[in-house]
């Protein structure tokens, strides 16, 4: 695992609160209220430690390919627990009742959220490195979250080693929804975003 200095994640942890706070303005027009939406915690791990990080609990995740200036990006993907994407769709659609099977209205308003975010975040990336990374249309699976990333490892034809968690914590009305953004990139971009990184705080040193 290549270890990130101090001021890299720094960077990464900056790069997901501009993320948070386009993700946040985006909601808040779409809902028609007040969003906010924080980034308390980056983490990088190993690709073989995931399973310490993500849980085995039934969750929503809306699967992006990274697109763009970088080939073979890699992924982004939006985990929510089922009981937060119930309580995210519920707000969305205007509905209580957070037992319910999810239907085909439910699974639109995921893919609308986890494109939201996912964009907001490339975004970011190009805000803030220069770097334009679009996502692909977006895959819902609900799924163990484990048992859904590792069964989309084994079917990619690049190399991932590390996996960049961005946890976030999203607050709307009464409600608090967790979720992650999750990206696994390919063993290239993410030597090239660090790349980009290092070049940002050298010119800000300077």
């Amino acid at each position: 695992m290549a270890l990130l200095t101090p001021t890299q994640m720094d960077a990464l942890s900056e790069l997901g609160n501009i993320g948070a706070s386009h993700a946040a303005t985006t909601l808040s027009q779409m809902l028609m209220g007040q969003i906010e939406m924080t980034v308390p915690l980056v983490e990088v791990v190993d690709l073989a430690d995931i399973y310490k990080h993500v849980t085995d609990e039934t969750s929503a995740l809306v699967i992006f390919q990274m697109q763009g200036e970088l080939e073979q990006g890699g992924y982004v993907i939006f985990i929510m627990p089922l009981s937060s994407a119930m309580r995210m769709t519920n707000t969305m659609l205007g509905m209580g009742d957070e037992e319910r099977e999810l239907n085909e209205m439910d699974e639109s308003a995921l893919n609308e959220v986890g494109n939201i975010m996912v964009s907001a975040f490339l975004d970011a990336t190009a805000e803030l490195l220069g770097v334009v990374m679009l996502p692909s249309p977006p895959v819902l699976v609900v799924d163990m979250a484990h048992a859904a990333i590792e069964q989309l490892l084994a079917e990619v034809a690049f190399d991932v080693n590390e996996v960049v968690f961005f946890h976030t914590k999203l607050t709307c009305d009464q409600y608090a929804i967790n979720g992650d953004l999750v990206m696994l990139p390919e063993m290239n971009t993410l030597s090239r975003i660090l790349e980009l990184m290092d070049d940002l705080l050298k010119k800000h040193a300077c």
